[in-house]
């Protein structure tokens, strides 16, 4: 997939060097941003047609002809979500902006329809003992509960091999045999299975030490086995390459409100009074990317939290 950064114009750029993005970049639309990333507007063939039968000059600025309100998805969007905005509106290519509005991608449909295989291994964390839901977890393991007919480690296997993952390793300690049973290697899902058999608790991390040793030096997806989100596999894979990580930690906002007034002071001086004032946080969603070798520093013999690691 191409460079999407390669689209990106200024306002003040001119039609002629539109008509160069768009020749040779391939992607069939520019995207107009102002000094902080923001979408201003996009350009397409259409646009250029439409400029040139008004008998604009190649010097024309961009700002003047771009369509100034095109359809956007936004980064927290699922596939899904952004492949029915596109067929609703019948587009081939679709700017990603993220909550202010800032250019961070550029879908398009035949990336989106495409199924590519992706060979990057993927462990789901499913050992631990789901306390938290007790009396629910008593007889089950949390990654089995159910929500609606499917247990939430079988959806979280299905979205993973919808994106066109296939190579799975599943770690398992509390009531193992029920998750092995119910999973298998696999073959129901046309993927490969397997199992990190913790002989003792391990936390978060630890039964990443239990891995095969002959893992190619490359990428490994990790995440917890109780989550349920529309978060794209694809894209967090595509950051970590892009950023050049060693290790990259999926995060989401979370407000906390304090509900009181609170003071600030200075001694015995109230300088204000703040009424139940909002503190935001990014917090960890559980979802990592991690570059093998790193991995390899742990023994699997070890309790280790994954925060302790990182």
């Amino acid at each position: 997939m191409r460079d999407w950064k390669n689209v990106l114009l200024k306002k003040t750029d001119t039609m002629a060097a539109a008509i160069k993005s768009l020749e040779s970049e391939g992607m069939q639309i520019a995207l107009i941003i102002d000094g902080q990333g923001k979408l201003l507007g996009t350009i397409t063939d259409g646009d250029i047609r439409r400029a040139l039968i008004q008998q604009h000059s190649m010097d024309t600025l961009a700002s003047e002809i771009m369509f100034e309100e095109p359809v956007v998805a936004f980064s927290e969007d699922s596939s899904d979500t952004i492949l029915t905005i596109m067929k609703n509106s019948n587009l081939n290519q679709i700017p990603i902006l993220d909550a202010d509005r800032c250019v961070v991608g550029l879908e398009t449909l035949q990336h989106l329809l495409k199924k590519e295989k992706m060979d990057t291994p993927v462990c789901l964390m499913a050992g631990g003992f789901g306390k938290r839901l007790l009396p629910l977890t008593a007889s089950m393991p949390k990654p089995l509960l159910k929500v609606g007919s499917r247990p939430i480690l079988e959806m979280i296997l299905n979205r993973f091999i919808k994106a066109g993952f296939h190579n799975f390793f599943i770690s398992i300690y509390y009531k193992a045999d029920m998750v092995r049973e119910y999973f298998g290697d696999g073959g129901k899902w046309g993927v490969s299975i397997n199992y990190l058999c913790e002989k003792e608790p391990l936390g978060t991390a630890g039964a990443l030490g239990l891995l095969p040793k002959n893992l190619p030096d490359s990428k490994i997806i990790v995440m917890n086995g109780d989550l349920i989100t529309k978060v794209d596999f694809k894209h967090i894979l595509q950051f970590h390459n892009e950023e050049g990580a060693v290790a990259t930690m999926c995060t989401r906002e979370y407000d906390f409100q304090v509900p009181y007034g609170v003071i600030k002071a200075e001694g015995s001086s109230v300088k204000s009074v703040q009424e139940k004032p909002i503190h935001s946080f990014f917090v960890n969603a559980g979802i990592y990317v991690l570059n093998s070798p790193l991995v390899k520093h742990i023994d699997g013999r070890s309790f280790l939290d994954m925060t302790n690691f990182l």
